[in-house]
């Protein structure tokens, strides 16, 4: 009974913080359903205004810290379309499936790998389901004037298979050298059955990979470097705790790679996968070269040995709102806060700790009178001058701006006053600790900029 109690307690958690965060996400333009006037559509989401800008920001840092930083990875940006015939080579048309059953009383649809008690509907609890049946998860569609097989294409289901496509145009293009990544970040899609967890788990969704060519001969180092290259980035760059994440190793591999490792974060449903780290040895490029007649694209040659060899691959591969939904869950937090209420002592604030960063907005530009609307504004656009993003905000009293921002993860409000014109300073709130100083405003950007990018 006390474990069911305690199940029964954990389920409740989750569901009241998920219902609390997705609130919150939809009330200050952060995350929300797709086509919701018209009833929602399942599995996508749209980002707002306080959204785009934290997405676009994670996805900016990891190109900096995985292609601008170094000489030895380029960047692509290719065709959400390919030719039919890389899905083929790649295993997608044929292999890329899930499984699913229906329940035939409740007529709902699972995944037969995602039902907590096999056999049983997770919403009814009947056991009268259907015979679990392959799923093809591709996103098909038709290029050209008639819908027929013939012009029959898809959407991508991962942005890695054009970079095996175009490496050799990559490599000749830019003079690299084995060993060498080709990044790209972007759009794919996979007809999930059970879209679920809020943005964990999308039919839409943004890709971040690398795929890292090398010689077979130290790709296993090659792997371990990407380990801990891919562990900094979640806790130097994005600061989340080491304790929120963990290694898991896959026990089952493919059949020709020789290790895989997924980094998890503990989400409030549980520990899942944010970023997964394959050796994918020479698979990629041999099936690719066999299925396009094109083995000199997909191979290199030594002009030494006068022999062509197809590269071993390392790859990283993350999702970008997984990413995004994983900074949310950590930054959420109620706590009680000092309030001026003569009826009570504290209240509860709502608030997100992102990573200064990364937030959407930086720093909120408040006058604390309408009337000091017009230097206000000469304030804002200095900040903006020095790349800090900012929001402009007079509506409310300066309490409730500040709680506004609390909700959105604005790491630093400054507030123009009245002593601002004799004193030619503003006074910085700090997010987190709330504490207030007062800074000259020649120095302002600086400061921020400081305190940003520590």
């Amino acid at each position: 009974m006390a474990t069911d109690n305690a199940a029964e307690s954990t389920t409740t958690y989750v569901a009241d913080f998920m219902n609390k965060l997705v609130s919150l996400c939809k009330r200050r333009g952060i995350i929300f359903q797709s086509s919701e006037i018209y009833g929602g559509f399942n599995g996508f989401w749209d980002y707002g205004p306080n959204g785009a800008p934290l997405r676009r920001s994670v996805e900016r840092a990891w190109w900096k810290y995985m292609v601008e930083d170094r000489d030895n990875v380029v960047g692509l940006d290719s065709t959400i379309i390919c030719a039919p015939m890389v899905w083929k080579a790649s295993g997608h048309v044929d292999q890329f499936s899930d499984q699913m059953t229906d329940c035939k009383d409740c007529k709902k649809r699972w995944r037969v790998d995602q039902l907590p008690v096999p056999g049983e509907c997770p919403a009814c609890g009947s056991h009268n389901l259907t015979e679990p049946r392959d799923f093809n998860l591709m996103m098909k569609t038709y290029v050209g004037p008639v819908f027929d097989e013939e012009h029959k294409a898809y959407l991508r289901a991962e942005t890695c298979q054009p970079i095996f496509v175009d490496f050799n145009t990559i490599r000749v293009a830019t003079r690299q050298k084995l060993p060498f990544g080709i990044a790209q970040t972007g759009k794919a899609f996979r007809n999930e059955i059970n879209p679920r967890n809020f943005t964990f788990r999308s039919r839409e969704f943004m890709q971040m990979e690398m795929e890292f060519f090398c010689e077979d001969e130290g790709s296993l180092d090659w792997f371990d470097y990407w380990m801990k290259q891919r562990w900094e980035f979640y806790t130097k760059v994005l600061r989340i705790p080491e304790n929120k994440l963990r290694w898991h190793w896959h026990e089952k591999l493919a059949h020709y790679a020789k290790k895989a490792v997924d980094i998890e974060f503990e989400f409030p449903f549980g520990w899942d996968e944010v970023e997964g780290i394959h050796h994918r040895g020479t698979w990629d490029m041999s099936q690719h070269a066999k299925f396009s007649g094109e083995e000199a694209a997909c191979s290199v040659f030594n002009p030494d040995t006068k022999e062509s060899r197809f590269p071993t691959v390392v790859e990283t591969s993350c999702g970008l709102d997984r990413i995004c939904l994983m900074l949310l869950c950590n930054a959420y937090e109620e706590d009680t806060a000092a309030t001026q209420k003569a009826d009570k002592d504290e209240d509860i604030r709502v608030v997100l700790h992102l990573p200064a960063r990364i937030a959407p907005v930086q720093a909120a530009v408040l006058p604390l009178s309408k009337k000091l609307e017009a230097p206000t504004r000469e304030l804002q656009k200095a900040l903006r001058a020095a790349d800090i993003r900012t929001e402009y905000d007079d509506t409310g009293s300066i309490g409730k701006r500040y709680r506004r921002q609390d909700e959105i993860g604005t790491p630093f409000c400054v507030t123009y006053d009245f002593e601002t014109e004799n004193d030619n300073a503003v006074t910085v709130r700090e997010r987190d600790s709330m504490q207030q100083e007062r800074i000259a405003i020649a120095e302002l950007p600086g400061y921020l900029l400081g305190r940003i990018h520590a």
